[in-house]
């Protein structure tokens, strides 16, 4: 079951671009897998903002690649996503399924989100 998936580079609807499921709440560790996959996308990634109760406790910045990459946690950041910038402001935003979700159930919720004329909410998404 892919863990990662975006829609496709049409004109982008709805509320994100893609969805993530990561293993656990380690931001730091789970973004060395990810974020060299985005950045085929993206180019050179820059910034990543998350929602601050959601993940483990983050440092300021990290190396991937031989890159800093600031992440940004706030309070304020919508539940269950995931914002992944480029230099440019360019914004990758990826809906995440929490962690402990049943394989079956994260699956169907990655299919969802991916699909490229989805444009349903995040809650839609995670209560659907």
């Amino acid at each position: 079951n892919p863990r990662l998936r975006l829609k496709g580079k049409a004109p982008i609807t709805g509320y994100v671009d893609g969805a993530w499921w990561p293993h656990d709440d380690d931001l730091q560790m789970e973004l060395r897998e990810l974020l060299p996959v985005l950045a085929a996308r993206l180019g050179a990634i820059t910034r990543v903002t998350y929602h601050l109760a959601e993940w483990a406790k983050a440092p300021l910045r990290i190396v991937i690649d031989g890159r800093s990459v600031r992440l940004d946690g706030y309070n304020a950041q919508p539940a269950n996503t995931l914002g992944v910038l480029d230099a440019y402001g360019n914004t990758i935003v990826l809906l995440i399924v929490p962690a402990r979700t049943k394989p079956d159930r994260a699956h169907s919720i990655v299919m969802a989100a991916s699909t490229t004329d989805d444009a349903s909410t995040v809650q839609a998404l995670l209560s659907g």
